[in-house]
């Protein structure tokens, strides 16, 4: 048998680490989403943010559709109540009819003080009614906030199709740009990293004034472009 000198053992464990690998271990996402409706958008948006390692906690005012989500979607998901969704998530997502946010304004501003409320919720006047005038008046942004005085609304993935949201997510190279608008610095990182999380680019258009620019009736709604081009769609700054 060949004997090995020092040198010798040192050449063959060096080259006995260039074929070991490593496995990278990913830290799970730290935050959890409380989703207020289950329906397509909140179904949609919760499966990609499950995908992406995150826990999600589905409401609804009855507990069959957000149990069945949950079902399909694995350990990751769960189902309850909007008030414990609510309590649940560090970030709650609105996906609701718009006529819905004067009831829930009230049942869960104590829960959500303080919290990042991404409001998906569009409002419109042949289906939701007086609420709806007075968003398009004031903004839809502004109006949801009045509702959750407490809490930092964010707006946004209210622009897009949830269709386009399916199929586009995590698209290469140009992903798709998602819009978003609110008051409150943290708040905002949060939201962003939701948009990155569900495979798109977040651009923020300024305060919660300017989410007027994407909601109905206004330029940036149903505006499909990546970031560079949304951007000067909608005259935003880098």
């Amino acid at each position: 048998m060949k004997r090995l000198t020092r040198r010798g053992t040192l050449k063959a464990l060096a080259g006995a680490c260039l074929v070991v690998s490593v496995p990278v271990v990913r830290a799970a996402p730290s935050l959890r989403i409380g989703i207020i409706g289950a329906g397509h958008v909140g179904s949609t948006l919760g499966g990609l943010w499950v995908k992406a390692g995150y826990h999600v906690m589905f409401a609804a005012q009855s507990l069959d559709q957000p149990r069945d989500v949950a079902q399909s979607l694995g350990p990751l998901a769960s189902a309850g109540t909007p008030t414990q969704a609510a309590a649940f998530g560090d970030v709650v997502f609105l996906a609701v009819p718009y006529r819905a946010i004067p009831s829930l304004g009230p049942q869960l501003s104590p829960i959500l003080r303080g919290k990042t409320v991404l409001d998906a919720t569009n409002p419109y006047g042949f289906r939701d009614g007086a609420i709806a005038r007075i968003a398009a008046t004031d903004g839809a942004g502004m109006t949801t906030q009045r509702y959750f005085p407490g809490a930092h609304v964010v707006r946004g993935f209210n622009s897009v199709d949830m269709s386009s949201i399916a199929s586009e997510a995590h698209r290469t190279p140009d992903p798709l740009a998602i819009p978003i608008a609110g008051n409150d610095a943290a708040a905002l990182k949060q939201a962003a990293e939701l948009v990155t999380a569900a495979g798109f680019t977040p651009v923020v258009t300024g305060d919660l004034t300017s989410a007027r620019l994407f909601q109905p009736g206004n330029p940036g709604f149903e505006l499909e472009r990546d970031a560079a081009g949304l951007r000067a769609a909608l005259h935003v700054s880098p």
